[in-house]
């Protein structure tokens, strides 16, 4: 029913784990091989490395090196108590803005999914849903199941969404099966034109060099696939504004402290909002990473965004 592969890409100097430990090794070093270092061009002042050999964690200059632990030691502390922390972060809104979201991807049967950073499964659930739903209503037999790949690089994130689904699918409808991959956003551990959409909601941000996941994005998508992001943005109403930003850093922590015991973690999540880039540099990023048709719809006067890209 579910099957889990648990892989770290090379390039970023982890391990790698499972049953095809030789496969992945060689795939995985050949793709960091031939992806090109990302050019000053191709990153903002809020994306990319201010100076050789570091980057951003918050507010925090660290060695690039560094950050995809630091970021990694956020979300092993917060797994069992992600959905209260984007409740927190959100107001309890990001529900509805998942649930827009997914109905933007418009799952297909027969297709291939992959939702990157998507460890609890909060989006892959959607989509597997609107994948049974429509499976059990259709009367034609289908050529092949549709299936959705949720990957993370947090493997503690990744067991509390393998759990969930467990306990939520007892058995998956035939139309649709799931797999587990524990592995890096800048090095996917996928076939090149594979995928017919990527998914990533609330990882995009994390990620230590985002024109290098954006590159590997459109490598692995099918010719005609699709990407689609949904990410905390930036709010440009000058009166919604401040009062947003009060919000992040003077109250998110002290509720994370509060009702998770966690100032830190909420802390370094407000101030990477901060530093992520706005609506439009990330839509040319999209673009020089080689999208086409990229869009983006405001959500909550854009306190998220989505961006929606294709591959042509």
């Amino acid at each position: 029913m579910f099957s889990r592969i648990s892989l770290f890409a090379t390039r970023r100097g982890f391990p790698i784990y499972g049953p095809a430990v030789s496969r992945a090794l060689a795939s995985s070093s050949k793709r960091a091989a031939s992806t090109s270092a990302p050019s000053s061009s191709s990153t903002s002042a809020a994306a990319a490395p201010k100076e050789a050999g570091t980057t951003h964690f918050g507010f925090q200059e660290v060695p690039v090196a560094d950050k995809a632990k630091l970021v990694g030691g956020v979300f092993h502390k917060v797994a069992d108590s992600y959905d209260l922390m984007n409740d927190v972060m959100s107001v309890g809104i990001h529900r509805l803005w998942k649930n827009s979201f997914v109905e933007l991807v418009n799952p297909q049967l027969g297709c291939e999914y992959l939702d990157v950073a998507g460890g609890t499964g909060d989006i892959a659930f959607r989509i597997v849903d609107a994948l049974t739903a429509k499976g059990m209503s259709t009367v034609r037999p289908l050529a092949k199941p549709s299936r959705v790949t949720v990957l993370d690089i947090n493997s503690s994130m990744l067991k509390v969404g393998e759990e969930r689904a467990a306990k939520r699918y007892p058995a998956l409808h035939p139309s649709v099966t799931m797999r587990w991959v524990e592995g890096d956003a800048q090095c996917l551990p996928i076939d090149s034109n594979s995928i017919d959409q990527y998914t990533i909601a609330f990882g995009i941000r994390n990620v230590t060099d985002i024109p290098a996941a954006l590159r590997d994005a459109h490598r692995v998508l099918k010719r005609g696939g699709r990407f689609l992001c949904l990410e905390f943005s930036k709010v440009n109403n000058p009166l919604l504004r401040p009062l947003y930003q009060v919000y992040n850093f003077n109250i998110l922590p002290v509720m994370g402290h509060l009702i998770a015991s966690d100032w830190g973690s909420y802390q370094y999540l407000a101030e990477s909002i901060e530093k992520f880039p706005d609506q439009e540099r990330f839509k040319a990023m999209l673009q020089e990473a080689g999208f086409k048709n990229v869009s983006y719809t405001n959500y909550s006067l854009g306190i998220c965004a989505v961006h929606d890209a294709w591959k042509l």
